[in-house]
């Protein structure tokens, strides 16, 4: 039987672009054109099934059938204070390059300033240490090839909110790295449980990984989309239901990858375990 690792990381070469609303909605239109000259009916039936699709996803109440699983995998965080956590670690999300009104620093974009806001608001409540885990900027097109997003996530701690950074994670590329490394960073400091924060949706798939690298997990949600769609506008096409389908999606989609991947992992592992 063949490994399955190569073969998962193949198919994670595949840009997620290509598999997400709305590029997978366009291709779809595409290729219904293109068929449409050798067989109209068909062609019409994909290219139309792509336009109804593209619209509906980018309507918020449509949005809000994927939302709301996610962000019922978790519940908001009540009592901080009392819940036995010794550090607080938060996530990037992605960043804003070159900023101009920051002299061309690289700065932590909206959904990662909601994640570091609430880190902040913690951090008052409880005075516990703080550790921002977030990947390499410099290799994805940043200002500065030392500078991770990590890096801008402690600036504006330290600068916007006033709140002290004690770790900097700044190698991870992806959920599963930053909770490697971060529960490197924290395990040597003799911290074992932590309060976690991260977007409502991307929490299940983060406490799954840092779990699996052998730390506690409080959750500690920001950003609550579901149930918030509602009346006539809810079912109007926008911007905003298509970024909330495209979230939605993207960490339903890493949800059955990191699944796949740690069945691949077991299967690679009983392979070894039957070779010797």
């Amino acid at each position: 039987m063949p490994d399955p690792i190569p073969m998962l990381d193949l198919l994670n070469a595949i840009p997620r672009e290509l598999i997400l609303p709305p590029a997978n909605l366009f291709l779809l239109i595409a290729l219904g054109l293109l068929v449409w000259r050798r067989r109209p009916r068909a062609g019409r039936i994909i290219a139309g099934t792509g336009l109804a699709l593209l619209a509906l996803l980018s309507t918020t109440a449509v949005a809000d059938w994927f939302v709301t699983p996610l962000e019922r995998m978790t519940t908001a965080l009540q009592a901080p204070e009392r819940s036995g956590a010794q550090a607080i670690v938060v996530l990037a999300a992605g960043q804003l390059r070159n900023a101009p009104e920051y002299g061309g620093r690289d700065i932590p974009d909206t959904t990662a300033l909601a994640r570091l806001r609430y880190a902040a608001h913690l951090q008052r409540r409880t005075g516990l240490p703080v550790l921002v885990s977030g990947g390499i900027a410099g290799d994805r097109g940043g200002s500065d090839p030392g500078y991770s997003f990590g890096d801008t996530m402690a600036s504006a701690l330290r600068e916007d909110f006033g709140v002290p950074v004690k770790w900097i994670e700044g190698q991870s590329r992806d959920t599963a790295q930053n909770a490697a490394y971060s529960a490197a960073l924290l395990q040597a400091g003799g911290v074992h449980r932590v309060l976690l924060v991260t977007t409502a949706m991307h929490m299940a798939r983060s406490r799954a990984a840092f779990e699996r690298a052998g730390l506690e997990v409080v959750e500690a949600p920001t950003m609550f989309f579901s149930g918030q769609a509602q009346g006539v506008r809810s079912w109007v096409p926008s911007a905003e239901g298509m970024r909330r389908s495209w979230y939605a999606m993207y960490e339903l989609i890493g949800l059955a990858w990191y699944r796949v991947r740690a069945g691949g992992k077991q299967a690679g592992a009983a392979q070894g375990v039957m070779r010797r």
